[in-house]
């Protein structure tokens, strides 16, 4: 099995470290290589711009592929969305000058849309019965309505900084987006496809999640119970070659959590108390 993946820029490094924390080790590659094996003899990596993964899965190049929803919706390749991996945050968005009379999408009725996302930003204009010419640009968006190319534009943002520094102001939402896990309709139930989400879901999962693990007098169980729930409840074991009024708890709890807590554990009479990080976590 294929997993195309972006081989350069802000997506490359996150989609990397998940493989790794995912069990998928990808072996040394040389720079500008293709393709890559991984530990796993069953998967390898193919490289590829983000904005061609999705070809490449529709195709058959690829099984899975890691991309952007906004670079899939674009392509227009009907493909199975399995799992939005948590990063590459964005929003497509409809901007106009600040100082403009573009206030509400229907303003820009019969006006023209300057965008990297053509596809998309039809798609959207459709839906609402917006009447606009759409101009495909590859670069410097922000710029179009300054230099009267366009009235308005469809465009990539993260914080609003570049388009406040451009002078424009958002009119609408076009497109929440986010990298996400995406196969082939045909493939989408295969186990080992499967398996790959599996893995990556653990990962997304253990995120700002720690271990707890502590021993506990076994009077005060329940007041411990109340500190910690855990995911379903916490786990509690004898303690061996230990005292036979005392427990050991272990317990899932979040990372922003864990400073109040232990301060209410040891209140409780908790001891011995060990938080871990998780590396996965299978729900």
């Amino acid at each position: 099995m294929r997993i195309a993946v972006p081989n350069k820029g802000r997506l490359h490094e996150p989609t990397m470290d998940l493989l790794e924390r995912a069990g998928l080790h990808v072996e040394e590659t040389a720079d500008r290589q293709l393709y890559a094996d991984t530990v796993d003899p069953d998967v390898s990596i193919l490289f590829a711009r983000a904005a061609d993964v999705p070809e490449y899965v529709a195709d058959g190049a690829a099984d899975l592929g890691v991309t952007g929803l906004d670079q899939a919706r674009e392509s227009g390749h009907d493909l199975a969305d399995l799992l939005d991996l948590g990063f590459g945050r964005c929003r497509l968005v409809l901007a106009a000058p600040e100082d403009g009379d573009i206030a509400d999408p229907g303003d820009v009725e019969g006006l023209t849309i300057a965008t990297e996302f053509p596809a998309v930003t039809r798609a959207y204009l459709a839906e609402r019965d917006i009447d606009a010419d759409v101009v495909e640009v590859t670069g410097a968006t922000e710029l179009t309505p300054h230099v009267e190319m366009a009235d308005a534009i469809v465009d990539i943002t993260s914080t609003g900084t570049t388009l406040q520094v451009n002078r424009l102001a958002v009119v609408d939402e076009v497109l929440a987006s986010s990298v996400r896990l995406f196969a082939r309709p045909d493939v989408a139930d295969d186990p080992k496809v499967r398996e790959v989400e599996t893995a990556f879901s653990s990962v997304i999962a253990a995120d700002g999640k720690r271990y707890l693990m502590m021993n506990a007098p076994s009077d005060r169980l329940e007041d411990v119970k109340d500190v910690i729930p855990g995911m379903g409840g916490p786990t509690v074991m004898d303690v061996a070659d230990g005292e036979e009024d005392h427990v050991a708890v272990h317990a899932v709890v979040d990372e922003r959590e864990v400073f109040g807590v232990i301060s209410d554990l040891k209140a409780v009479g908790a001891s011995d108390i060990l938080v871990t990080e998780i590396e996965r976590l299978v729900e």
